[in-house]
């Protein structure tokens, strides 16, 4: 069992059921909702009149239907008195929309991560001016208003100013704690040049910069000896005290003014910085050539969480985000030392945490997987319900990166996985992997051959589902093998089952980090072992 986890299924059903009472010292969350729209499109009635474009916009977001109206009732007729409230007034305000449904279905979610958060503990809540009003309303009610310490404004974009409107360049990012006893580290940023220049012009002899400052407070005082200067403080001031003062001047702090008047030197290298303010405009978006960019449609960057985690959270503390997408969160947090649990509803999502978490710490990162497929019936329940997130899911298992996030065309490929030889000189090379749950043939290895010549790729695999015939075995032994400089040879066509994977095998290719190793899952939770088996996936 490791300190971490990452659940596959809705993050309500995962809290209500893994998740302690006051075990999380921080969340952050960013809950998805396709604010990208018009108005006129997120407050439509659902009524059957909108055209069939909007309606497939919001094909993954929140809906107004039976489980958002059931919800509604649990909500309001709950002991939660403040939320029964605010859902019944955001009711008759929005009717029922897809706001309505958002709010209804963020309402229950956000009373569980209240519970689940220590009395210590701070919730950073990560979304966009659409919204951010009413998910205040709704974090007052749950939380508090008392308890809410900033509105940040983070400058998400550089975009110039639209044709018909301020261009929206930011995003609201809400902090609230659970109770006054909340955890906080001050941060300071660097001083920009123009400050600087403008506040240490003045330069020593050994190059460092320098601002004189006051050498007196508020409030009247005795005079003090500067030297063999005895010198009265201005009237209701008061001087240092004479032991600061001798030390000060025989350190050359002490600068004395025309006028006579002692002054102290600050050094810029000794200040700490500014303190940070609640709008953040020096985190920047990821751009398209970030090497953190994974192609995920909301991936933040990871200096946005680390500033976050670094605030309100100490090495070893348990960090929770109840959305984790692409692991943007998952990330930050391994690398600053804590202690994390991810939740997300997509296969895509824990295959791209897996192989993100893999490319930056190796087998450093030991976390376990909850509610994945561990048998081959699993694997085949999933395929027969949903075969992209089968796809995703055996990517996962390989540590292999899908190439799409939408459903449609894939131009013959469904993952990559990228290494690199020691002598071959820092070249990038590529595993290209095709993924099949139904019935296969030789025509898929030479398809799947096709692509590698067509994309320069040093070795293809196909991962089945069910088990390769003798022919297609033969044509993948016909295809030879790729050569590695400093490791040998590997073979160029690789079929790996379902089967194998979950027994261990792995992909042969070179291996210049760590070893090859697939994703296995790992050992169940200590706690509610019971309760696994209502889970999508997770029966031995």
């Amino acid at each position: 069992m490791t300190d971490n986890t990452l659940y596959y299924g809705d993050n309500l059903d995962i809290l209500r059921r893994y998740v302690d009472d006051e075990s999380v010292d921080l969340v952050y969350l960013d809950p998805p909702f396709n604010s990208n729209q018009d108005y006129n499109v997120l407050f439509a009635e659902q009524d059957g009149s909108r055209a069939a474009a909007q309606i497939k916009a919001f094909e993954d977001t929140w809906r107004w239907d039976r489980l958002a109206a059931r919800t509604y009732e649990e909500v309001v007729e709950s002991q939660h008195h403040q939320v029964s409230k605010a859902l019944q007034a955001f009711r008759t305000f929005l009717g029922e929309s897809d706001m309505m449904a958002y709010l209804t279905m963020m309402a229950p979610r956000l009373i569980e991560l209240h519970r689940v958060l220590k009395n210590t503990g701070s919730i950073y809540l990560h979304c966009d001016p659409t919204a951010s009003h009413y998910l205040k309303m709704l974090m007052d009610a749950v939380f508090g208003p008392q308890n809410l310490r900033a509105e940040v404004i983070w400058r998400r974009t550089y975009g110039h100013g639209g044709a018909t409107n301020y261009h929206r360049v930011h995003d609201t990012i809400m902090y609230y704690v659970r109770s006054d006893a909340y955890r906080w580290n001050a941060l300071r940023l660097a001083h920009d040049d123009s400050y600087i220049k403008s506040h240490y012009g003045n330069i020593d002899s050994d190059g460092r910069r320098f601002q004189l400052i006051t050498a007196h407070g508020p409030g009247q005082g005795p005079p003090r000896r500067f030297g063999d200067r005895l010198i009265e403080p201005p009237k209701g001031r008061h001087w240092m005290d004479q032991t600061t003062i001798d030390r000060d001047m025989q350190a050359g702090l002490i600068v004395f003014t025309k006028s006579g008047m002692p002054r102290k030197k600050r050094y810029l290298d000794e200040t700490e910085g500014r303190p940070i303010p609640d709008v953040w405009e020096d985190i920047f978006p990821i751009n398209s050539q970030a090497r953190e960019r994974l192609g995920y449609p909301t991936q933040k960057p990871e200096a946005l969480l680390e500033r976050i985690i670094k605030a309100s959270s100490n090495h070893g503390d348990v960090v929770l985000d109840p959305f984790c997408g692409c692991g943007t969160t998952i990330a930050a947090a391994q690398k600053l030392g804590r202690r994390w649990i991810g939740i997300d509803l997509t296969h895509l999502a824990v295959a791209l945490i897996k192989t993100r978490l893999f490319d930056m710490f190796g087998e450093e990162a030991k976390y376990d997987v909850i509610g994945e497929p561990v048998s081959v019936p699993d694997a085949e329940k999933l395929a027969k319900r949903d075969p992209y997130q089968f796809q995703w899911w055996a990517l996962g298992l390989v540590g292999a990166r899908p190439v799409e996030q939408k459903k449609g065309a894939d131009m013959g490929i469904d993952g990559r996985l990228y290494f690199h030889d020691e002598q071959s000189g820092g070249k990038t090379k590529q595993v290209i992997f095709s993924v099949k749950a139904g019935q296969t043939g030789v025509a898929h290895l030479r398809d799947l051959e096709g692509v590698i010549q067509r994309e320069n790729a040093e070795i293809g695999v196909l991962l089945l589902m069910k088990e390769p015939t003798r022919p297609m075995n033969k044509e993948a032994a016909s295809a030879g093998f790729y050569e590695s400089e400093s490791w040998g040879k590997f073979p160029k066509i690789q079929i790996l089952t379902v089967e194998e994977l979950l027994g261990g095998k792995k992909v042969e290719y070179p291996r210049t980090r760590g070893s090859n190793v697939t994703f296995k899952r790992a050992p169940k939770s200590k706690k509610k072992l019971a309760d696994h088996q209502d889970l999508p996936f997770d029966s031995d």
